[in-house]
């Protein structure tokens, strides 16, 4: 069944990547991102699949705006993606708060206002799936990682918590946890980021699974790497602080070499 889909941060990386996947396979995507070219660039290969809903989630007026657009053109929706998110990362010793507020606004407060307009537009839909992006980050604490951690994690939770609240109204909610991958976020990173997939590899995966009939809670790659995620966060927290001061003092070495 072709469906109806929203989708945020279309523009780059996973997003776009995402997008291309999805309409290669005959869904219909309303598609938000800051940066409009990509989006009109996708219209003109997509004409008749793509409805340009461009806007800054960071700012809940755009965002209704965007839901009430969906609204009067095709009346529902059937998919909800949120992948717009940023990630910027904390100095300890120059410890910035605004850099956490900026953060944490943009990967979970403008998530939540998505949501507020997806639901609405959802309980009209086909089968209705919310899926968000959160990241693998959130099952074990890393250097550096207060801001984009603390918001992927409560991002999770936010899902988490609402599968279980819209549940008895037919409403599925997957959760997406990359690994590493290859986007314009992640090549600002000065530090090693094993097993690191491209973009295109993981929407190829992320689409293969979203398009199951029985819905998947989560959706998390790579698999060894997520595993080995999972298992050191069972070790007793001094363990873990252990491997986190090394990892601390690698990526500061990393730092000082440049």
């Amino acid at each position: 069944m072709k469906r109806r889909i929203w989708l945020t941060g279309a523009s780059s990386g996973i997003g776009l990547a995402l997008a291309e996947e999805l309409l290669k396979a005959g869904h219909k995507l309303a598609l938000t991102a800051r940066t409009l070219a990509p989006l009109e660039a996708l219209e003109r290969r997509f004409p008749h699949q793509v409805l340009l809903a461009p806007g800054d989630v960071n700012n809940s007026e755009q965002v209704s705006a965007i839901g009430e657009r969906i609204a009067q053109i095709w009346g529902a929706l059937d998919t909800a993606i949120f992948n717009a998110g940023i990630c910027e990362y904390i100095d300890a010793k120059n410890f910035d708060s605004n850099m956490l507020e900026r953060v944490v606004q943009t990967n979970l407060i403008a998530t939540s206002y998505c949501i507020q307009e997806a639901l609405i537009l959802l309980r009209q839909g086909e089968r209705p799936h919310l899926v968000g992006v959160a990241s693998s980050v959130a099952f074990l604490p890393l250097t550096r990682s207060e801001a984009y951690g603390c918001s992927k994690a409560a991002l999770r939770y936010l899902l988490q918590s609402l599968r279980i609240d819209v549940a008895d109204e037919g409403i599925d909610v997957t959760i997406i946890s990359p690994g590493f991958v290859d986007t314009p976020l992640t090549a600002k990173n000065d530090f090693p980021m094993p097993m690191r997939w491209s973009a295109e590899k993981a929407a190829r995966y992320i689409f293969k699974r979203l398009e199951k009939r029985r819905r998947p809670l989560e959706i998390a790659f790579p698999t060894a790497f997520i595993l080995a995620l999972k298992l050191l966060a069972l070790l007793p927290e001094r363990a873990q602080l252990t491997i986190g001061k090394r990892l601390a003092r690698t990526s500061s070495h990393v730092e000082g070499a440049k």
